[in-house]
């Protein structure tokens, strides 16, 4: 199985899991003298068999990644690195939002706001870090489906 193939599949697990979580949820009570729509029970045992399989695919997962290099790095410090990536992009665009803020004034004698930062120059960052963001990932990605899973 490729790392790609393990990645999706406990995409797959986790939503399916959600779901459990929901149909559990509504079949936990039942009025006296009726039965539930599905089996509790039943239910239980497909979500323990999910959480099986998720700790699993998490394992293999995480080994992969911990064992996998490329150009000198292992998939965890590049992850570790697309996310750090990711972060600063969303905290400088909330910084550029709050810089980009017009202040009215309705007479002359009011206090002007004007922004602290050069906003087209922290726009011109964020620009080169999502280009920055998007290479990696596509290194990630193709390192995803060319690696085995290691089990």
């Amino acid at each position: 199985m490729k790392l790609a193939e393990a990645l999706q599949e406990r995409a797959d697990i986790n939503r399916k899991l959600e779901q459990l979580k929901v149909r559990l949820n509504n079949n936990v009570l039942v009025q006296k003298g009726e039965k539930t729509a599905e089996d509790p029970e039943k239910l239980k045992q497909e979500l323990d068999c999910c959480l099986e399989r998720l700790a699993y695919l998490i394992a293999q997962i995480n080994k992969t990644n911990c064992e996998t290099k490329i150009d000198g790095q292992t998939l965890t410090e590049i992850i570790a690195r697309k996310d750090a990536l990711s972060l600063k992009i969303h905290l400088y665009k909330d910084i550029v939002y709050a810089g980009s803020q017009a202040s009215y004034r309705a007479r002359n004698t009011e206090i002007k706001i004007r922004p602290a930062i050069s906003v087209a120059d922290w726009q011109a960052e964020i620009d080169k870090i999502a280009g920055q963001l998007r290479l990696l990932d596509n290194k990630l990605q193709e390192t995803n489906w060319k690696t085995e899973l290691i089990e």
